[in-house]
């Protein structure tokens, strides 16, 4: 194949979601990791039903939704400003140690995100970690009102670059995301953060889960869809010598 651009996810690709849990757990000691993961699994549950429903809100207003039904199941009470500082950190998310050299060994071909973040939230995060000066495009799916994995939202690539699905190779490490790109015929590599092996360890240690390992059950390994991605890496920083090999 040749790979004209490389496309990204970036929720749990190029920014680490779980860097949240710092605030969480400032505004509520002892919780900040059971509303991290909480949080995250509502905010993905409700792009899939909003999407199904026909009834689209922006990726701000559901992050917001799915947080205040995180806070309310635990029970906590909370103010405006707590609730804004919080929310706050979706626009200061830490990148992961690789991002920026793998990028910089990118350069040369199309750089993109693809994300389920509406417009405005991704191109703050974006600015605020400097990636708007590596990135060609940062393409919201605000601009189909569906969420991913719908095709709607991946034909955006092409529609934004110029750049046909043969000549992409798509990136996430969200298995129902490189599930949904490889559907829709883009090539997909898919970064495996945990492998099973890891989870199987960590399930067998105790009789109850904590919320952490259970979010990685959940939401880090591959799902069953009847499509696979076309290659499986560890980290980003493997990327450049994939492509240099493919």
């Amino acid at each position: 194949m040749t790979i004209q651009a490389v496309v990204f996810d970036a929720y749990g690709t190029l920014y680490d979601i779980q860097s949240v849990a710092t605030v969480t757990e400032e505004a509520f000691p002892g919780y900040g990791e059971i509303i991290t993961q909480i949080w995250r699994i509502k905010q993905l549950e409700y792009t899939w039903f909003r999407s199904l429903m026909r009834r689209y809100e922006d990726f701000s207003v559901i992050t917001g939704d799915s947080l205040a039904y995180t806070i309310g199941l635990l029970g906590l009470t909370h103010d405006a400003a707590t609730f804004e500082r919080i929310m706050d950190k979706y626009l200061h998310l830490d990148l992961y140690p690789d991002v920026r050299a793998t990028l910089e060994r990118l350069k040369g071909r199309k750089l993109a995100i693809l994300s389920n973040g509406s417009s405005g939230m991704l191109n703050t995060l974006v600015h605020n970690t400097g990636l708007d000066r590596i990135l060609d495009a940062t393409i919201s799916v605000d601009e189909q009102k569906i969420f991913k994995p719908s095709p709607d939202t991946y034909a955006l690539i092409e529609a934004r670059l110029g750049v046909r699905p043969a000549e992409v190779l798509f990136v996430s490490s969200n298995p129902w995301d490189a599930c949904g790109a490889k559907a829709f015929g883009l090539n997909v590599a898919w970064i495996e953060r945990v492998t099973p092996e890891a989870m199987a360890l960590a399930c067998v240690k105790s009789d109850v889960v904590p919320p952490l390992t259970m979010f990685k059950a959940l939401r880090t390994q591959m799902d069953e869809l009847g499509v696979k991605p076309d290659y499986r890496i560890h980290a980003l920083s493997e990327l450049p010598d994939l492509i240099a090999r493919s």
